[in-house]
């Protein structure tokens, strides 16, 4: 009785945290950090940071939540935003404060308690865009989501075809529409885990998966175009049209951080030339050094 009484609790302090967070349709963008990426000048900053320094962006800052997934993460998120949530970990789980590298057990067992909370969100009646915090964020990208699509998420790859299930899908940038379509979506996504071998991410599975999940669900997928919300895979070229850049295709926390202020840097001084400059064009992004070599 005491454990459903917790369960409970922690559900309606999540509810109303969402509900202070959401748009008016009930949209919230929601992001999760660690104690290593909140450290002052870590990727929490620079996040942030982009939405100040973007075109019409400033505002959404007014609807991103921050999900804490250690109590170091959360004083620092409580510092430098306004809608922060702490994950708690249940009795011996592992401890997300540290940086987790890319496909160890610690890094996996994180993105599967990353994907059930999602599921959640939709339980509890709110849409959410779900964006890493390596993403930066430099336009509005909703206005690229179909009012159509149930789930629409980025591409490490797009092939010219937001349907297309060849399309390489990269759950760091996911936008979800609540309804009991995308909660079940969600429920053969975990299931789905059962069928691939131990230490496949979730990411993979949905890959492997995606045109069986959505048909089966009756959800429709969108896939989204990299040259508005892109990333180091495949970067746009064109500043005048992309809305977030992803530091994907990336590994190593100092390697993002680095690469991602000169992305911030270059996005500045985009933005401080004349119109008249900007509409010739010719803009480039740095090459990412640190990461893609």
């Amino acid at each position: 009785m005491r454990l459903i009484s917790k369960k409970t609790k922690a559900l309606t302090e999540l509810a109303e945290v969402l509900k202070n967070a959401s748009m008016e349709d009930g949209t919230v963008i929601m992001t999760s950090i660690n104690q290593a990426y909140a450290a002052p000048g870590s990727l929490l900053d620079l996040f942030l940071e982009s939405f100040r320094v973007g075109e019409g962006t400033a505002h959404l800052l007014d609807h991103v939540l921050i999900v804490a997934v250690d109590p170091g993460a959360l004083r620092r998120c409580r510092s430098v935003h306004r809608h922060c949530y702490l994950l708690r970990r249940s009795p011996g789980a592992v401890d997300y404060s540290g940086e987790k590298h890319f496909m160890t057990k610690d890094y996996l067992d994180m993105m599967w308690g990353r994907n059930r909370f999602q599921q959640t969100i939709l339980e509890l009646g709110f849409n959410f865009l779900f964006t890493d915090i390596d993403i930066m964020w430099f336009r509005n990208p909703l206005r690229h989501i179909a009012i159509t699509s149930d789930v629409a998420i980025a591409s490490d790859f797009f092939n010219g075809d937001p349907e297309s299930m060849g399309n390489r899908p990269n759950g760091g940038f996911l936008y979800v529409r609540s309804a009991n379509r995308t909660v079940e979506f969600y429920r053969r996504w975990r299931r789905a885990r059962r069928r691939f071998p131990a230490g496949t991410n979730e990411q993979e599975i949905l890959g492997r998966a995606q045109g069986e999940l959505s048909r089966r669900s009756g959800v429709r997928m969108q896939f989204l175009d990299t040259a508005h919300c892109g990333g180091f895979c495949q970067l746009s070229g064109d500043m005048g049209r992309v809305c977030t850049l992803h530091a994907n295709c990336c590994t190593g926390l100092a390697n993002k951080v680095h690469d991602l202020r000169n992305v911030l840097r270059d996005w500045r001084n985009y933005t401080a030339a004349p119109p008249e400059d900007r509409r010739v064009g010719g803009f480039q992004w740095t090459r990412p050094g640190r990461c893609i070599r």
